[in-house]
C-alpha cells in the first residue's frame, strides 16, 4: 500500500501534541480489550501523534514532540478494522497495530489525556474511510452499464402534433377597446342620456305664459320644438293683427 501511494499527495488529518503509548499483554481469548488491564499510570512512551492520508490509506505516525523523529506508524486501510480497535472500558484508549519498512507488526496501547483529543481521533478516522466508500460507489457506478430504460420523446411514424397559435390573439380581440385608454361611463338609471349643456340654452328656454288657453298651448309647443324666443307680449300682438282686419274693410 505505501509503495502504491508514496507519489501521491499526503494530506493531514488530524494531529494532537500529546500522545502516551502502553505495552500490553498478549490477548489471550477474543474478549473485549481493556485498559484497565494496562499499567496507565507509567506509559513506555509519549509524544505527538500526527494522522495522515495517501490516496485511501490512512497512517497514524508517533513522533518525538521536539525533533519530529518517527518513533512508529500504523497503516490503517480501514476503520473499524483490525489496525485501530477501541477498548470496552474507556473512550479514550485504543489498540494500534503498528509496521515497520520490513513488514513486521505488533499491537501497542495508546491513550490520550483528553477526552476531546480522542473524539477528534475517532472522528478524523471515521470522515475519512466515509469519503473512500462514497469514491468507490461513484467509481461502480460510473463502471457499470446504465440498464436503466432511457425515455423516448422522439415522434413516431406519422405522429403529428397540433399547435393552437390564434387562440390566444381571437380572446384579445373580443375585448372592447377604448380611446385614449379611458373607458366610458354608463348611461343614467332613466335610460335615457342628457342633453349636452349649452350656453345659449338658458335663453332659449321660456316659461308659458298665462294668456289664453289656445295660444298658451301653441307656444309651449313652439317653444318646447324649436326653442325659439317667445316674443315679450304675446297677447297685444294677435289681438292687433285681429282688429287690424277689420279695420282694412271700414268705409272711409
Amino acid at each position: 500500500m505505501a509503495t502504491e501511494g508514496q507519489f501521491e499527495y499526503e494530506s493531514v488529518l488530524c494531529v494532537k501534541p500529546e500522545v502516551n503509548v502502553y505495552r500490553i499483554p498478549p490477548r489471550a481469548s477474543n474478549r473485549a480489550i481493556r485498559a484497565a488491564d494496562w499499567k496507565l499510570d507509567a506509559p513506555d512512551w509519549t509524544g505527538r501523534m500526527r494522522v495522515t492520508a495517501r490516496g485511501k490509506v490512512v497512517y497514524v505516525k508517533l513522533e518525538d514532540k521536539i525533533s519530529g523523529e518517527l518513533f512508529a506508524q500504523a497503516p490503517v486501510d480501514e476503520y473499524p478494522g483490525i489496525a485501530v480497535e477501541t477498548v470496552s472500558d474507556s473512550s479514550r484508549y485504543f489498540v494500534l497495530r503498528i509496521q515497520d519498512d520490513n513488514g513486521r507488526s505488533a499491537f501497542i496501547g495508546i491513550g490520550f489525556g483528553d477526552r476531546g483529543d480522542a473524539f477528534d481521533f475517532n472522528v478524523a478516522l471515521q470522515d475519512h474511510f466515509k469519503w473512500v466508500k462514497q469514491e468507490d460507489e461513484f467509481t461502480k457506478q460510473a463502471q457499470a452499464p446504465d440498464s436503466t430504460p432511457k425515455l423516448d420523446l422522439g415522434f413516431k411514424e406519422g405522429q403529428t402534433i397540433t399547435l393552437n397559435i390564434g387562440q390566444s390573439k381571437k380572446k384579445d380581440r373580443s375585448r372592447p377597446q377604448s380611446s385614449g385608454g379611458l373607458g366610458l361611463l354608463p348611461p343614467p338609471p332613466g335610460g335615457k342620456l342628457a342633453p349636452p349643456p349649452s350656453s345659449r340654452s338658458t335663453n332659449h328656454n321660456t316659461q308659458p305664459l298665462a294668456g289664453g288657453s289656445d295660444t298658451g298651448c301653441l307656444l309651449d309647443l313652439d317653444s318646447s320644438n324649436s326653442n325659439s324666443v317667445a316674443p315679450s307680449n304675446p297677447t297685444s300682438t294677435s289681438s292687433s293683427d285681429l282688429w287690424g282686419d277689420f279695420d282694412s274693410v271700414s268705409p272711409k
